[in-house]
Protein backbone atom coordinates (compact mmCIF):
# COMPACT_ATOMS: atom_id res chain seq x y z
CA UNK A 1 0.00 0.00 0.00
CA UNK A 2 1.67 3.19 -1.22
CA UNK A 3 0.83 6.73 -0.11
CA UNK A 4 2.07 9.95 -1.74
CA UNK A 5 2.82 12.62 0.86
CA UNK A 6 3.35 16.23 -0.16
CA UNK A 7 4.49 18.63 2.51
CA UNK A 8 7.54 19.95 4.27
CA UNK A 9 10.75 18.13 5.13
CA UNK A 10 12.46 20.07 7.88
CA UNK A 11 15.05 20.14 10.61
CA UNK A 12 13.73 21.12 14.05
CA UNK A 13 16.18 22.75 16.45
CA UNK A 14 14.55 22.56 19.89
CA UNK A 15 15.82 24.55 22.86
CA UNK A 16 14.63 24.56 26.47
CA UNK A 17 14.64 27.75 28.55
CA UNK A 18 14.74 26.84 32.27
CA UNK A 19 12.45 29.67 33.33
CA UNK A 20 9.22 31.34 32.20
CA UNK A 21 8.99 33.77 29.30
CA UNK A 22 6.55 35.89 31.33
CA UNK A 23 9.32 36.65 33.83
CA UNK A 24 11.45 38.27 31.13
CA UNK A 25 8.98 39.91 28.78
CA UNK A 26 7.44 43.15 30.06
CA UNK A 27 3.97 43.57 28.50
CA UNK A 28 4.20 47.36 28.44
CA UNK A 29 7.61 47.25 26.72
CA UNK A 30 6.95 44.85 23.84
CA UNK A 31 7.30 47.70 21.36
CA UNK A 32 11.02 47.79 22.22
CA UNK A 33 11.46 44.09 22.89
CA UNK A 34 15.10 42.99 23.17
CA UNK A 35 15.55 39.78 25.15
CA UNK A 36 17.93 36.84 25.18
CA UNK A 37 17.16 33.43 26.65
CA UNK A 38 19.89 31.10 27.93
CA UNK A 39 19.05 27.61 26.61
CA UNK A 40 21.33 24.96 28.15
CA UNK A 41 19.30 22.18 26.50
CA UNK A 42 19.38 21.87 22.71
CA UNK A 43 18.65 19.06 20.31
CA UNK A 44 18.24 18.80 16.56
CA UNK A 45 15.43 16.60 15.30
CA UNK A 46 14.27 15.39 11.91
CA UNK A 47 10.83 16.83 11.19
CA UNK A 48 8.54 18.48 8.70
CA UNK A 49 4.95 17.36 8.12
CA UNK A 50 5.76 15.07 5.18
CA UNK A 51 8.69 13.52 7.03
CA UNK A 52 6.67 12.98 10.20
CA UNK A 53 3.70 11.44 8.41
CA UNK A 54 6.03 9.17 6.41
CA UNK A 55 7.79 8.02 9.60
CA UNK A 56 4.50 7.13 11.29
CA UNK A 57 3.13 5.34 8.23
CA UNK A 58 6.28 3.22 8.07
CA UNK A 59 5.68 2.14 11.68
CA UNK A 60 2.20 1.02 10.60
CA UNK A 61 3.55 -1.05 7.72
CA UNK A 62 2.54 1.35 4.94
CA UNK A 63 4.94 2.39 2.15
CA UNK A 64 5.17 6.19 2.25
CA UNK A 65 6.51 8.21 -0.66
CA UNK A 66 7.26 11.80 0.39
CA UNK A 67 7.21 14.43 -2.37
CA UNK A 68 8.99 17.60 -1.29
CA UNK A 69 11.72 20.12 -2.03
CA UNK A 70 14.84 20.14 0.15
CA UNK A 71 18.05 22.11 0.43
CA UNK A 72 21.73 21.40 -0.03
CA UNK A 73 22.00 20.45 3.67
CA UNK A 74 19.58 17.52 3.35
CA UNK A 75 22.27 14.80 3.35
CA UNK A 76 21.88 13.60 6.96
CA UNK A 77 18.08 13.44 6.58
CA UNK A 78 18.32 11.50 3.31
CA UNK A 79 20.64 8.99 5.00
CA UNK A 80 18.11 8.57 7.79
CA UNK A 81 15.32 7.90 5.31
CA UNK A 82 17.50 5.27 3.64
CA UNK A 83 18.06 3.51 6.97
CA UNK A 84 14.33 3.60 7.69
CA UNK A 85 13.51 2.18 4.28
CA UNK A 86 11.57 5.28 3.19
CA UNK A 87 11.66 6.20 -0.50
CA UNK A 88 13.51 9.48 -1.17
CA UNK A 89 13.78 9.63 -4.96
CA UNK A 90 10.96 12.19 -5.20
CA UNK A 91 12.64 14.67 -2.88
CA UNK A 92 13.96 17.41 -5.14
CA UNK A 93 17.06 19.30 -4.00
CA UNK A 94 16.96 23.03 -4.74
CA UNK A 95 20.40 24.48 -5.37
CA UNK A 96 21.47 27.38 -3.16
CA UNK A 97 18.83 26.78 -0.46
CA UNK A 98 18.55 25.29 3.00
CA UNK A 99 16.06 22.61 3.94
CA UNK A 100 13.15 24.15 5.86
CA UNK A 101 14.11 24.73 9.49
CA UNK A 102 12.24 25.50 12.69
CA UNK A 103 13.97 26.99 15.72
CA UNK A 104 11.79 26.36 18.76
CA UNK A 105 12.39 27.68 22.27
CA UNK A 106 10.18 26.23 25.02
CA UNK A 107 9.87 27.52 28.58
CA UNK A 108 8.92 25.61 31.73
CA UNK A 109 5.20 26.23 31.08
CA UNK A 110 5.50 24.65 27.62
CA UNK A 111 5.03 28.03 25.96
CA UNK A 112 6.90 28.21 22.67
CA UNK A 113 8.59 30.88 20.58
CA UNK A 114 9.33 29.59 17.09
CA UNK A 115 11.20 31.01 14.12
CA UNK A 116 10.62 29.15 10.85
CA UNK A 117 12.75 29.40 7.73
CA UNK A 118 10.91 27.84 4.75
CA UNK A 119 13.98 27.60 2.52
CA UNK A 120 13.53 25.05 -0.26
CA UNK A 121 9.93 24.45 0.80
CA UNK A 122 8.90 27.62 -1.03
CA UNK A 123 9.87 25.91 -4.30
CA UNK A 124 7.56 22.93 -3.78
CA UNK A 125 5.68 23.78 -6.98
CA UNK A 126 8.82 22.78 -8.95
CA UNK A 127 8.35 19.15 -7.86
CA UNK A 128 5.18 17.70 -9.45
CA UNK A 129 3.25 14.67 -8.26
CA UNK A 130 4.89 11.52 -9.74
CA UNK A 131 2.10 9.90 -11.74
CA UNK A 132 4.14 6.73 -12.29
CA UNK A 133 3.76 5.80 -8.61
CA UNK A 134 0.80 3.46 -8.06
CA UNK A 135 -0.52 5.32 -5.02
CA UNK A 136 -3.86 4.53 -3.41
CA UNK A 137 -4.06 7.75 -1.40
CA UNK A 138 -2.33 11.12 -1.31
CA UNK A 139 -2.17 13.90 1.25
CA UNK A 140 -1.59 17.63 0.90
CA UNK A 141 0.21 18.60 4.10
CA UNK A 142 1.53 22.13 4.87
CA UNK A 143 4.06 23.17 2.22
CA UNK A 144 4.86 26.10 -0.06
CA UNK A 145 1.67 27.95 -1.01
CA UNK A 146 1.96 27.46 -4.79
CA UNK A 147 3.06 23.87 -4.30
CA UNK A 148 -0.04 23.02 -2.26
CA UNK A 149 -2.31 24.46 -4.95
CA UNK A 150 -0.59 22.68 -7.83
CA UNK A 151 -0.30 19.35 -6.01
CA UNK A 152 -4.01 19.35 -5.19
CA UNK A 153 -4.84 19.91 -8.85
CA UNK A 154 -2.35 17.23 -9.91
CA UNK A 155 -3.79 14.68 -7.48
CA UNK A 156 -7.26 15.42 -8.83
CA UNK A 157 -6.17 15.16 -12.45
CA UNK A 158 -4.42 11.85 -11.77
CA UNK A 159 -7.53 10.44 -10.09
CA UNK A 160 -5.74 9.89 -6.77
CA UNK A 161 -8.04 10.46 -3.77
CA UNK A 162 -6.35 12.78 -1.30
CA UNK A 163 -6.60 14.38 2.12
CA UNK A 164 -6.47 18.16 2.35
CA UNK A 165 -4.53 19.00 5.52
CA UNK A 166 -3.77 22.75 5.41
CA UNK A 167 -2.36 22.92 8.95
CA UNK A 168 -0.12 25.92 9.57
CA UNK A 169 -0.62 26.89 5.93
CA UNK A 170 -4.31 27.70 6.41
CA UNK A 171 -3.73 31.49 6.74
CA UNK A 172 -2.01 31.51 3.33
CA UNK A 173 -5.30 31.00 1.48
CA UNK A 174 -8.44 33.07 1.07
CA UNK A 175 -11.95 31.67 1.15
CA UNK A 176 -12.19 30.99 -2.58
CA UNK A 177 -8.89 29.10 -2.59
CA UNK A 178 -9.91 27.00 0.41
CA UNK A 179 -13.19 26.15 -1.31
CA UNK A 180 -11.21 25.06 -4.38
CA UNK A 181 -9.12 22.70 -2.26
CA UNK A 182 -12.29 21.29 -0.71
CA UNK A 183 -13.85 20.79 -4.15
CA UNK A 184 -10.83 18.74 -5.28
CA UNK A 185 -10.22 16.79 -2.06
CA UNK A 186 -11.74 13.52 -0.89
CA UNK A 187 -11.20 14.16 2.84
CA UNK A 188 -10.30 17.18 4.99
CA UNK A 189 -8.36 17.06 8.28
CA UNK A 190 -7.86 20.14 10.49
CA UNK A 191 -7.50 20.95 14.16
CA UNK A 192 -10.21 22.90 15.98
CA UNK A 193 -8.47 26.27 15.50
CA UNK A 194 -7.97 25.68 11.77
CA UNK A 195 -11.62 24.61 11.48
CA UNK A 196 -12.71 27.96 12.93
CA UNK A 197 -10.35 29.83 10.60
CA UNK A 198 -11.71 27.99 7.55
CA UNK A 199 -15.26 28.67 8.70
CA UNK A 200 -14.45 32.37 9.02
CA UNK A 201 -13.05 32.48 5.49
CA UNK A 202 -15.55 30.20 3.69
CA UNK A 203 -18.63 30.68 5.89
CA UNK A 204 -18.95 26.89 6.03
CA UNK A 205 -18.94 24.80 9.19
CA UNK A 206 -17.14 21.41 9.23
CA UNK A 207 -20.56 19.76 9.09
CA UNK A 208 -21.45 21.74 5.95
CA UNK A 209 -18.09 20.97 4.33
CA UNK A 210 -18.73 17.27 4.96
CA UNK A 211 -21.48 17.42 2.34
CA UNK A 212 -18.83 18.07 -0.32
CA UNK A 213 -16.21 15.50 0.77
CA UNK A 214 -16.32 11.97 2.15
CA UNK A 215 -15.46 13.17 5.66
CA UNK A 216 -14.13 16.11 7.65
CA UNK A 217 -11.94 15.29 10.66
CA UNK A 218 -11.46 17.91 13.38
CA UNK A 219 -8.86 17.09 16.02
CA UNK A 220 -9.28 18.55 19.50
CA UNK A 221 -6.02 17.71 21.27
CA UNK A 222 -6.50 15.90 24.57
CA UNK A 223 -10.28 16.03 24.05
CA UNK A 224 -10.15 13.57 21.14
CA UNK A 225 -11.59 14.38 17.73
CA UNK A 226 -14.81 14.63 15.75
CA UNK A 227 -15.46 13.16 12.30
CA UNK A 228 -18.27 14.67 10.22
CA UNK A 229 -19.83 12.44 7.56
CA UNK A 230 -22.78 13.93 5.67
CA UNK A 231 -23.17 16.43 8.52
CA UNK A 232 -23.34 13.65 11.12
CA UNK A 233 -20.75 14.10 13.88
CA UNK A 234 -18.92 11.02 15.15
CA UNK A 235 -17.15 11.68 18.45
CA UNK A 236 -13.78 9.94 18.76
CA UNK A 237 -12.48 9.57 22.34
CA UNK A 238 -8.83 10.26 23.10
CA UNK A 239 -6.40 7.44 23.77
CA UNK A 240 -4.56 7.63 27.09
CA UNK A 241 -0.82 8.30 26.95
CA UNK A 242 1.34 6.67 29.59
CA UNK A 243 3.04 10.05 30.09
CA UNK A 244 3.01 13.45 28.41
CA UNK A 245 6.46 14.50 27.20
CA UNK A 246 6.19 16.43 23.94
CA UNK A 247 3.04 17.22 21.90
CA UNK A 248 5.00 18.33 18.82
CA UNK A 249 4.12 16.13 15.86
CA UNK A 250 1.03 14.52 17.42
CA UNK A 251 -1.15 15.86 14.61
CA UNK A 252 1.07 14.26 11.98
CA UNK A 253 0.95 10.94 13.85
CA UNK A 254 -2.85 11.18 13.99
CA UNK A 255 -3.00 11.78 10.24
CA UNK A 256 -0.86 8.71 9.57
CA UNK A 257 -3.32 6.69 11.64
CA UNK A 258 -6.22 8.02 9.57
CA UNK A 259 -4.44 7.14 6.32
CA UNK A 260 -3.75 3.61 7.59
CA UNK A 261 -7.41 3.18 8.55
CA UNK A 262 -8.60 4.43 5.16
CA UNK A 263 -6.29 2.01 3.36
CA UNK A 264 -7.63 -0.86 5.47
CA UNK A 265 -11.25 0.15 4.85
CA UNK A 266 -12.24 0.53 8.51
CA UNK A 267 -15.26 2.47 9.74
CA UNK A 268 -14.71 6.03 10.95
CA UNK A 269 -14.99 5.12 14.63
CA UNK A 270 -12.03 2.77 14.20
CA UNK A 271 -10.11 5.10 11.89
CA UNK A 272 -10.38 7.93 14.39
CA UNK A 273 -9.42 5.66 17.28
CA UNK A 274 -6.29 4.52 15.44
CA UNK A 275 -5.41 8.17 14.86
CA UNK A 276 -5.96 8.97 18.54
CA UNK A 277 -3.68 6.14 19.65
CA UNK A 278 -0.97 7.25 17.23
CA UNK A 279 -1.11 10.73 18.76
CA UNK A 280 -0.97 9.33 22.31
CA UNK A 281 2.08 7.21 21.51
CA UNK A 282 3.84 10.20 19.96
CA UNK A 283 3.19 12.49 22.95
CA UNK A 284 5.08 10.05 25.18
CA UNK A 285 8.36 10.75 23.39
CA UNK A 286 10.46 13.86 22.76
CA UNK A 287 10.82 14.78 19.09
CA UNK A 288 8.54 13.95 16.21
CA UNK A 289 10.25 10.78 14.95
CA UNK A 290 11.67 8.97 17.97
CA UNK A 291 8.73 6.80 19.11
CA UNK A 292 8.63 3.14 18.12
CA UNK A 293 6.31 0.15 18.40
CA UNK A 294 5.52 -3.17 16.78
CA UNK A 295 2.09 -3.82 15.27
CA UNK A 296 1.41 -6.40 17.99
CA UNK A 297 2.14 -3.77 20.63
CA UNK A 298 -0.05 -1.27 18.82
CA UNK A 299 -2.97 -3.70 18.61
CA UNK A 300 -2.65 -4.52 22.31
CA UNK A 301 -2.74 -0.84 23.26
CA UNK A 302 -5.69 -0.28 20.95
CA UNK A 303 -7.66 -3.01 22.74
CA UNK A 304 -6.65 -1.61 26.14
CA UNK A 305 -7.91 1.85 25.17
CA UNK A 306 -11.00 1.07 23.16
CA UNK A 307 -12.08 -2.43 24.21
CA UNK A 308 -12.07 -4.15 20.84
CA UNK A 309 -9.65 -5.40 18.20
CA UNK A 310 -9.38 -3.85 14.75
Amino acid sequence: MTVLITGSMAYDTIMVFHDYFKNHILPDQVHILNVSFLVPELRREFGGCAGNIAYNLKLLGVEPVPVATVGEDFGPYRERLYKLGIESRYLKEIEGTYTAQAYITTDLADNQITAFHPGAMNQAHLNPIPTEVDARIGIIAPDGREGMIRHAEQFHQAGIPFIFDPGQGTPLFDGAELLHFIELATWVIVNDYEAKLIQEKTHLTPAQISEDVDAVVVTQGAEGSVVYVNRRPIKIPPAKPEKVVDPTGCGDAYRAGVIFGLLEGYDWETIGAIGSLMGAIKVECAGTQNHRFTMDEFRQRFFANFGYHF
